[in-house]
């Protein structure tokens, strides 16, 4: 037998292997955190992106890039979506790719914070109030106090049809690239831009609440684009002030005075933009002025595709920045007057002062120009009116002048032939493109071509064409063959099993 000192050293020399494999271990457990470490601190600073979405769906375009590449400041985004939504992801994963790219801004400091209305509630609360945020999936934009808001309407176009006695809702375009570029930008600005609604001739009023006829929502927009949005009245401010952006005269029921026509001529000679909306059977007293413009006002109202009798549905629009992105889109007319450009005036000349004009929205050619106000329902009078296809939204453009070398400021000025389409009766449906078009109207007006020009994306469409007879078979197999093999196997098993 072993002696009571070989025993101890044998208990020693076993504890000694004990200590050096623990020894071992924590070395290599040490070691093997620092490589961790030091694995992800490279990959934090030195990394390489793929994108592995189908078509790059999610890259931003060259002109997103150099976009972001060029502003200056520090943009907080905050993030009110909720996780089970059906466009979450998207937008996720797009403003994502607005991080990385601002990141190689050093400029630019932008940073997201995603909130779930759903889940974080008490975060919610918290910033809601501050952000003056009712509704959940809407994406704020701050910096220094200007904020932006991107609601999912801003992002997605739907257009909906009837199939087979049933309302389809589908997604034809995912235009977020375009409205965070244009969030990012509008919020980094110093100054805002300053929009003047004309008023005292029975004008639309931003400040009217009225469900019907109010503009106050249209009003609210402007301002969430990060415009600034004032009432004026010449008279009492001596003019047109020299801050003004774009003037808009929206739906005058009484005529203007020679002074204040004159006023509005003026501020256009000095390279003023300006929006006319301008109903039809009134009196404005613009005919002259917009006539050196290239466009003449005209007694017809323009009538076609419509769903209630009521309104005019178009999409048929012509081709220029402001309808760009409104392929796909609907949008909604009431009653417009006609509008006609001045052939004579109109472009084919290098002379600055020569307006270029520009059909921005028409009615098909099943559709007319109704010279008879008091026909009810409209019919087509082959002697009095006019087939279409007729416009009802012109865009006049003077001193853009290519091959020049000096740089001009060109005027710009929009006419729609409606002033309704805008009200807080027409915006408080939420359908057709009517706050897409008069918004991307402003845009054009006050210089916003770099982020119109960014196209939406077409959405994925997996389409799977099935007759019913393969859907009866492929119900049969997923309902009756796939259960009862499983059964039938589990049955042979348990028959062997039992033998």
């Amino acid at each position: 037998m072993a002696s009571t000192l070989e025993v101890r050293q044998r208990i020693w020399k076993h504890r000694g292997r004990r200590l050096a494999t623990g020894l071992n271990v924590l070395v290599s457990l040490v070691l093997a955190t620092i490589a961790v470490v030091i694995i992800n601190v490279m990959a934090l600073r030195y990394y390489v992106r793929w994108d592995l979405s189908r078509d790059n769906y999610y890259k931003l375009s060259e002109k997103s890039t150099q976009f972001i590449q060029s502003l200056e400041g520090s943009v907080r985004g905050v993030v009110f979506f909720q996780q089970g939504h059906r466009h979450f992801e998207d937008v996720k994963a797009l403003l994502k790719e607005f991080e990385y790219t601002a990141s190689k801004n050093p400029a630019l400091d932008l940073s997201v914070e995603f909130v779930d209305p759903d889940r974080d509630l008490a975060r919610v609360r918290a910033l809601a109030s501050d952000y003056d945020v009712d509704d959940p999936n809407v994406v704020v934009f701050d910096c220094d106090g200007r904020r932006r808001y991107v609601e999912v309407d801003d992002i997605v176009t739907y257009v909906t049809r009837v199939e087979e006695g049933r309302i389809i809702k589908e997604l034809v375009s995912f235009h977020g690239e375009q409205a965070f570029a244009s969030a990012i930008h509008a919020v980094v600005q110093p100054e805002k831009p300053v929009v003047y609604f004309l008023g005292g001739h029975g004008e639309r009023d931003i400040t009217d609440y009225s469900p019907s006829t109010g503009y106050s929502m249209l009003a609210r927009t402007l301002r969430r684009d990060n415009i600034e949005v004032r009432n004026l009245m010449p008279a009492a401010s001596g003019g047109i002030p020299a801050d003004c952006g774009v003037l808009v005269v929206a739906g005058p029921s009484k005529q203007l005075s020679r002074e204040e026509v004159e006023l509005i001529e003026d501020y256009l000679n000095r390279n003023g933009r300006a929006l006319f909306l301008l109903d039809p059977y009134v009196d404005t007293g613009l005919d002259v002025l917009l006539e050196k413009w290239g466009i003449r006002l005209s007694r017809d109202v323009v009538v076609g595709m419509t769903l209630t009798g009521r309104e005019l549905v178009v999409s048929n629009y012509g081709e220029h920045p402001i309808t760009r992105n409104l392929r796909n889109v609907q949008t909604m007319f009431y009653l417009p007057r006609m509008l006609e450009p001045v052939a004579e005036l109109n472009g084919g000349s290098h002379q600055v002062d020569r307006p270029t004009v520009t059909v921005l929205a028409s009615n098909t050619e099943k559709g007319w120009a109704e010279a008879d106000p008091e026909t009810r329902p409209p019919r087509f009078d082959a002697a009095a009116d006019r087939r279409g296809p007729v416009p009802l939204a012109l865009a006049s453009e003077r001193g853009n002048v290519a091959g020049l070398d000096m740089e001009i400021k060109p005027t710009r000025l929009v006419v729609v032939g409606d002033s309704f389409f805008v009200s807080n009766a027409s915006l408080k449906t939420g359908v057709g493109g009517n706050i897409d078009f008069f918004m991307s109207a402003i845009s054009w007006l006050l210089e916003r071509e770099a982020l119109m020009a960014i196209s939406p994306r077409d959405p994925f469409r997996v389409e799977l064409s099935l007759d019913r007879k393969r859907v009866r078979l492929l119900f049969l197999l997923a309902v009756f063959a796939v259960p009862g093999v499983v059964v039938l196997t589990g049955g042979i098993i348990w028959w062997k099993r039992r033998r």
